[in-house]
């Protein structure tokens, strides 16, 4: 397992011992379940997100990496999915956003958590927003 993969572990079981609680994330996490698109494999991350009405937005930005994040890709593949949030399990359809409702979701992560606006200044990519509408 990779130091990044041990961490996300450590994120999720503290995000499942503690309610939801991560220390250093406040209620801004989820975790977003997804199936490889290619090999079909469950696989779990967690996510800062942003709630906009009963919508939950997540965004691919890798920490500024040059190409999109694996989780990205498969949701794209198969977008009805779950996230957990708090104690509970939500049954979600993920989208990606685009046009006006991209940039306004994308300019108020940046001012809710600011180190967005340093990923973007990291890649010549412009971030996916994702949408995941409750189903």
């Amino acid at each position: 397992m990779t130091a990044f993969n041990d961490f996300n572990q450590k994120i999720i079981e503290q995000f499942r011992a503690n309610a939801g609680q991560v220390e250093g994330f406040g209620d801004n996490l989820v975790l977003v379940h997804h199936k490889g698109a290619k090999s079909g494999t469950e696989r779990v991350n967690p996510l800062a997100a942003q709630f906009d009405g009963d919508n939950i937005v997540i965004f691919a930005s890798k920490g500024g990496a040059p190409d999109n994040p694996a989780w990205f890709h498969n949701l794209k593949a198969n977008p009805d999915t779950v996230v957990e949030l708090g104690t509970a399990t939500i049954d979600v359809h993920a989208r990606e956003a685009e046009g006006d409702e991209r940039d306004r979701l994308w300019k108020t992560q940046k001012q809710l958590m600011p180190g967005f606006a340093e990923y973007e200044d990291k890649t010549d990519r412009t971030i996916p927003v994702v949408v995941l509408e409750r189903r």
